[in-house]
């Protein structure tokens, strides 16, 4: 009966999430993906734009200076394309994200059998986007919703189960000034955070800790850290031997 209750919170949680792509004005895409080496390789960035602009959406490429009406990065999507590892198959799928990370659509899987990665990334990335061709996307002109505190699965059992002294951990948020024009967004990947700012172009990569008030930073090739002291965020690297230390403004 527990599990029960628990599952269907959660289902009920992830619900509350649900957004529409026809609430958002254009796509971003991305020129390099997690599985290519190079930008554009295969020319995956060019075709995915392309598709985009089929199935009806505006798309700007992440390197683009975006007209104005488009500046609020929050009325945007952001396109990803993930690799399904398969043997002897060339499978990929398209995700949309909204400005906080969460995901908002999941295209259908594409899949190819040919050899020759050129083709069968083609083949693949073309199959995914039939399914977002078939959503028929229309600009709602809504503006999309804020989030709320987001519920999981995790969370709920330690909600059902953990004493309740220990279900709270405290950790200093760094203060955010929104009016900052060099503030950067966080945005969630799958191993820590990409730090966009509202061009929307990746400034800087983070990589997660053990820590919450610390991360592995990378910014124009230059690994550092990322770390929160004085409710401030500070890059710190060395540069000919000396310490360096750059205040950040980041939303996360």
């Amino acid at each position: 009966m527990k599990i029960k209750i628990l599952l269907t919170a959660l289902f009920s949680s992830v619900i509350g999430f649900a957004q529409s792509v026809n609430d958002y004005k254009a796509v971003i895409v991305p020129l390099k993906y997690d599985f290519i080496k190079e930008d554009n390789q295969y020319r995956l960035a060019t075709l995915s734009k392309s598709n985009l602009l089929q199935a009806g959406f505006t798309a700007f490429y992440t390197n683009e200076e975006l007209p104005e009406g488009y500046n609020d990065r929050c009325d945007l999507l952001y396109v990803n394309v993930r690799k399904d590892n398969a043997f002897l198959v060339t499978k990929l799928f398209v995700e949309f994200k909204d400005c906080y990370g969460r995901v908002v659509y999941t295209s259908e899987t594409g899949k190819s059998r040919e050899k020759e990665y050129d083709v069968a990334y083609r083949e693949a990335l073309n199959g995914a986007f039939v399914s977002v061709k078939a959503l028929q996307y229309k600009y709602s002109g809504k503006s999309p919703a804020a989030p709320t505190k987001i519920t999981t699965a995790a969370s709920l059992q330690t909600t059902a189960s953990a004493p309740a002294a220990t279900q709270q951990t405290v950790t200093a948020t760094p203060v955010v000034d929104v009016s900052d024009p060099n503030l950067l967004y966080a945005q969630p990947t799958e191993n820590g955070y990409q730090l966009i700012d509202k061009t929307p172009k990746v400034v800087m990569k983070l990589l997660k800790t053990s820590r919450p008030d610390s991360f592995i930073a990378i910014k124009e090739g230059v690994q550092g850290s990322l770390n929160a002291k004085d409710n401030q965020w500070y890059f710190e690297y060395y540069q000919n031997d000396k310490l360096v230390s750059e205040k950040v403004s980041v939303k996360f």
